[in-house]
């Protein structure tokens, strides 16, 4: 009823609402995944790193849905890298890694920004509605139904941008914060392994 009250504007506020929490309940798994078990994991191959390689080739290879054990098999499954070269293997990996990592934050930013503006739109149309309906000099014979409808139009799409954008941006900061946290760690971790390789280079 609300969705109907608001006008055909509505239609693609609540098409990109559902959007929205299709993509923010992906997002969510994705990184409650990442927080779970990649600092696990990479513990286990920092640990055991020069005196089980098998052991940690083979618990990465049951992770590769991880960014971590996808970076570590780049540059681990190569033969005599120098340090140098051991370390762009890594950066390399980790570059591509970014793009997954920031999954979806372009329609984010999309939906943020179209919602309100689709709210806006809504409010001048129904705005539009209601002027239409008065009678300029006989307000009493003026269409009453047709103003309220107007001015409920203004209203609830206005609203309901509101909301869906404010949703939106809530959940795509605090990804964002995600993003920027999974980057420190990875970096984190790359300076660790590249340590631990060039000190086995020297033994």
């Amino acid at each position: 009823m609300v969705a109907l009250s608001g006008g055909i504007v509505t239609l693609p506020i609540l098409a990109s609402s559902l959007i929205a929490v299709t993509l923010i309940g992906e997002r969510l798994w994705f990184w409650t995944k990442l927080h779970r078990r990649q600092r696990r994991l990479a513990r286990e191959v920092l640990l055991s790193y020069g005196d089980r390689t098998q052991f940690i080739l083979q618990k990465l290879r049951q992770n590769t849905d991880l960014p971590i054990a996808r970076i570590s098999l780049k540059a681990l499954t190569r033969d005599r890298l120098s340090p140098d070269e051991f370390r762009l293997a890594l950066e390399s990996a980790a570059q591509a890694e970014i793009p997954r990592l920031r999954r979806f934050n372009t329609v984010f930013e999309t939906i943020i920004t179209t919602a309100p503006l689709l709210g806006l739109l809504g409010t001048i149309l129904g705005l539009i509605s209601a002027f239409s309906a008065l009678k300029l000099g006989d307000v009493a014979n003026s269409e009453t139904l047709q103003v309220t409808a107007g001015i409920s139009e203004a209203l609830v799409s206005t609203v309901l941008g509101l909301m869906v954008a404010i949703f939106t941006l809530v959940f795509a900061n605090l990804f964002r914060g995600f993003y920027r946290r999974q980057l420190a760690f990875l970096q984190e971790y790359g300076g660790e392994l590249e340590l631990l390789h060039r000190l086995t280079m020297h033994n």
